[in-house]
């Protein structure tokens, strides 16, 4: 399995990528498995939903071009984009607090993914960026979209179109970054989860629905839509065909 799901005692369920030979990549038993999450975190009785990945060294390396380089027409390539944004979206909206733990580097999708959260906890020292420009492409799954409504514009802008990785104390300086911890990530979470935990769901849920409803009124959806769209498009680009057929050249390389 790409995936594991632990409802925890303290009353919150616990999501993992268990890829960690792959950066904990996403490919799509992964995103079968955040499907299955939502639903089961609306569930009566838990209160939160984290996401994690496994090992140190990465929180989520975003899609796995190993697996997505297949998608060569626009068609394929939106098909899997609307997907994941649709996870997203409902990721979004869930309606309790849901948290990223970020335990190692965040690349790309990687930061949809943790944008997509309530909150963001970064173990120090890590770096992440939405780099998707490097690859002839922008983000793809709504994480720009969600972006925009999280930061300043011109954060936002900045971290977008720089395309860049960022260390954890300058992302927690423009307020990507909720919390930088240094031991246990387990731990840590939990403390920070600790007042959550300790209300009525029915509060939570009440609280949260105040950011849900002003998302769906400002048509955040539709708009996560025409970010889908523009990225299929560019998707099947030469110059990000090209950085395919280069990436999946140097896997090669370093497995002979």
């Amino acid at each position: 399995m790409s995936f594991s799901i632990e409802k925890r005692d303290k009353g919150y369920i616990l999501f993992t990528i268990t890829r960690n030979e792959k950066r904990n990549a996403i490919n799509y038993e992964v995103m079968e498995g955040l499907s299955e999450v939502i639903k089961l975190s609306t569930e009566p009785g838990i209160k939160a939903l984290v996401i994690t990945g496994e090992g140190e060294k990465a929180f989520c390396s975003g899609g796995d071009l190993s697996v997505f380089h297949l998608l060569e027409t626009q068609q394929d390539a939106y098909t899997m984009l609307s997907k994941m944004a649709e996870i997203l979206y409902s990721l979004l909206t869930l309606p309790i607090p849901t948290v990223a733990l970020m335990n190692g580097i965040a690349v790309g999708g990687g930061c949809e993914l943790a944008a997509a959260c309530d909150f963001r906890l970064a173990k120090k020292g890590i770096k992440a960026g939405f780099v998707q420009g490097n690859q002839a492409i922008t983000t793809g799954w709504g994480g720009g979209s969600i972006l925009t409504e999280k930061l300043p514009h011109s954060v936002a802008m900045k971290i977008l179109m720089e395309a860049d990785l960022y260390p954890a104390e300058f992302l927690s300086s423009v307020g990507f970054f909720d919390m930088v911890y240094e031991d246990d990530h387990i731990t840590e979470c939990e403390k920070f989860l600790e007042k959550f935990l300790s209300k009525d769901v029915s509060v939570l849920q009440s609280y949260k629905k105040l950011w849900i409803q002003k998302w769906k009124a400002s048509g955040l959806q539709k708009r996560i839509e025409e970010e889908v769209r523009n990225c299929s498009i560019l998707w099947k680009s030469e110059a990000h065909l090209n950085y395919v057929k280069s990436f999946i050249h140097k896997k090669l390389a370093e497995k002979q």
